[in-house]
Parts: C-alpha cells; sequence; structure tokens
C-alpha cells in the first residue's frame, strides 16, 4: 500500500506513534509518506520506502494566524496526485483530520476517492477538543472519517460522551518496538554518571506541561529518598521546569535531582532505572510508562484515562489517586526497599510490555487499512 501520514513532528506521544507506525509499516514492505510541516524527531529516511514531505505555510499579513490546515489539505492532494497515495492515515482529529477531509473533498472533484483513517491520541479530545470553539468541528472530523480508532478503551468512551459521533471507534493501543529495545547497545549514558551503585535511579520523563504534574514527581521522590537512598532523572523540557527545580532547591534535594532536558539518551537513562513516576492528571494512553516496562522498569502512575489498560495493578507497578502522593511513595518504597521485590516487579513490568509489542499491533492497523480501501 501507498500510505500518507499526517501527524505532528513533536517529542510528544502521538508523533512518536505515528512515526514508529509509519518506519514498522515501510520494514514491511508499504510505501509510506510522512507529511508535516517539520521533520518527526524519529523519523529515519534511510529505508527507501520512507519519505517525507514538508508543508510550506507562506507568510501574508493578512492573515494574523497562518492557515495550516489550507496549507496541509492542498499538500496532501498535491502528493497524493504525485505519488499515487491509496490512502490517508492521520493523527488527531484537528487539525489533521479536518485537513484530509477537505482534501478529500477536492480530490473528489477530480474523481479520486481516497479512505482517510484517523486515530485519536487525547488531547484533540480530552484538551483542545471539547473546547467550544471545537466540539462541532472535532466531531465533523470524525465523524466523515473512514475508519477511526482510538489509543485506548478510555478514550474511546471519553469520546463518545463528550461528543455526538456516530462512527463506530475501533481501539488499537500504542505499542512498543522490544526487539528494538532489547537489542540496542546503550553505552552513551554509564550508570555511575547518573548515580552511586547503592543508589536507586528514579526516572521521570514528559513534555513537563501542568497535566503531567512535576510537582508530584519531585514530592514524592522527596519521601522515597528520605528512607532509600536514591537520585531522581527528570528528562523533558516544558513550562513546568522551573518550578520543578525551584520545589528541589525549597526540599534541599538539588544534589539528587538532574535535569536532562529534552534527551537522546532516554533509553540509556531507562536501561539503568528502577523505578519511573508518572502521576499525570489525565493520560489517555501512558505511551512513556509503556517505555519504561519495556526496559523492565516498573511504573508508579495516577489512575486516570488509560493507565490501568497499561499499568497493571501490583504486578507491573501500582496505582494511586490522582495527587495521592503519600499512597505513590509509600508503594515505591514497597518496590525498591527489597532486593527480591524490586527483581519480581521489573520482571512483570517486561512481561506487560510484551502485550504491546508492535508485531503484535501492526497487524490490527493493517486489518483496518484493506478495510477502509474496500468502502471507497
Amino acid at each position: 500500500m501507498k500510505i500518507a501520514i499526517v501527524c505532528y513532528p513533536t517529542f510528544g506521544g502521538s508523533g512518536v506513534v505515528a512515526t514508529e507506525l509509519g518506519l514498522e509499516l515501510a520494514r514491511k514492505g508499504h510505501e509510506i509518506h510522512f507529511i508535516t510541516y517539520r521533520q518527526p524527531v524519529r523519523l529515519a529516511l534511510l529505508n527507501p520506502n520512507v519519505h517525507y514531505h514538508e508543508v510550506n505555510v507562506p507568510e501574508y499579513p493578512l492573515f494574523h494566524y497562518q492557515p495550516y490546515e489550507l496549507a496541509l489539505s492542498s499538500k496532501l492532494v498535491d502528493m497524493v496526485k504525485l505519488h499515487k497515495i491509496e490512502l490517508l492515515h492521520v493523527h488527531y482529529a484537528i487539525p489533521h483530520a479536518y485537513a484530509g477531509y477537505m482534501a478529500q473533498q477536492m480530490l473528489r472533484d477530480q474523481g479520486i476517492h481516497i479512505p482517510m483513517v484517523t486515530t485519536l491520541h487525547g488531547t484533540d479530545i480530552t484538551l483542545v477538543g471539547k473546547h467550544p470553539n471545537y466540539k462541532t468541528a472535532v466531531s465533523f472530523s470524525i465523524n466523515k472519517s473512514d475508519i477511526v480508532t482510538a489509543v485506548s478503551q478510555d478514550l474511546k468512551e471519553e469520546t463518545y460522551r463528550l461528543f455526538d459521533v456516530k462512527n463506530e471507534i475501533h481501539v488499537i493501543p500504542n505499542f512498543i518496538e522490544l526487539e528494538k529495545h532489547r537489542n540496542e547497545n546503550h553505552i552513551a549514558c554509564q550508570r555511575s554518571v547518573m548515580a552511586k551503585k547503592e543508589e536507586r535511579i528514579i526516572t521521570h520523563i514528559s513534555n513537563f506541561r501542568k497535566v503531567k504534574r512535576i510537582p508530584d514527581v519531585v514530592k514524592i521522590f522527596y519521601k522515597i529518598q528520605q528512607t532509600i537512598p536514591s537520585k531522581l532523572m527528570l528528562v523533558g523540557d516544558g513550562p513546568e521546569r522551573l518550578p520543578a527545580e525551584r520545589l528541589c532547591e525549597e526540599l534541599g534535594i538539588v544534589d539528587k535531582v538532574i535535569f536532562f532536558g529534552n534527551s537522546n539518551e532516554i533509553d540509556s537513562i531507562l536501561s539503568y532505572s528502577d523505578l519511573f513516576l508518572l502521576p499525570s492528571e489525565t493520560e489517555s494512553f501512558g505511551l512513556a510508562a509503556l517505555e519504561a516496562m519495556a526496559w523492565s522498569v516498573p511504573v508508579i502512575s495516577s489512575n486516570t484515562g488509560g493507565l490501568p489498560e497499561v499499568n497493571v495493578q501490583g504486578v507491573s507497578g501500582y496505582l494511586a489517586p490522582v495527587g495521592d502522593i503519600d499512597a505513590m511513595a509509600k508503594d515505591a518504597i514497597a518496590i525498591l526497599n527489597n532486593n527480591e521485590t524490586l527483581a519480581t516487579f521489573k520482571k512483570q513490568a517486561l512481561e506487560v510490555a510484551q502485550q504491546f509489542d508492535i508485531a503484535l499491533i501492526l497487524p490490527q492497523y493493517e486489518k483496518l487499512y484493506h478495510e477502509a480501501l474496500r468502502k471507497s
């Protein structure tokens, strides 16, 4: 198949999932065309089946906000015609499904019928999408898609609750490339650089937005380190980073916390980690937790959104209500306090992660692609 993938080219989960999905499809022989305003951060162009087309939005003084959707839909039309693309897979209802629908209509006027698969990731539904200014457009975009998928059962149910959606929503969870994770040789970052031999390594990775509850991460760690010698690795960047640095100073733990910023050594850091913290306000899936589990790192998380579908209570880690710092710290200590207990949780975390291996998830997408093509 010749497939166009539209996504955000950022460090966020949706962009990572879309990129990894496209690369795996290319390895299986499909011709993949990424169409976005910047090359996705994890996109490798060494495969002859992988192509990247940049969407340029010209500056024009009449527009206070440049019309990205217009530029994207036009680019989609041009690329479909030039490369004979057979199917669109857009990640996010808005603006991507909206632009995809407009491209479909323009192509239809030229006698070209191309189906569109839309994957909902969360922010397009639970945050931006439900805003009154966008709600009608989101419902429209989802209902006009030929196939709709969501990354968790919780997100599917939330979409039906918030929007007037008539289309069936198929749940296909996010995934991990376990073979890649286990085979790569991570030598860029040595454990001794991060912590002493007797210290546990605790990690959090995110975009440091308020929804990630970064102060809770710091406070949970503060309680852990009072009982267990440990270091906290904070990976990522965003508006909550500076307040987190100040909180570390107030709590007197600056020497026990490392701020990495946006790092290319995530796998190296996770490979040495003993525990992962994800106390988010909401997570439609929790890809960061899954990536940690793929490195045999147990997870302490909130029990919100799709996280209970990924982090299995008492198996891959523990869940607690949002904001319950005491419970999360207590559960973390219970895992870290004993070497045998920690080893058991590490083993179980990997076993749970294996259920989300891309080899099991990719065929689900391919099946829906064929269904969409039959409909068109």
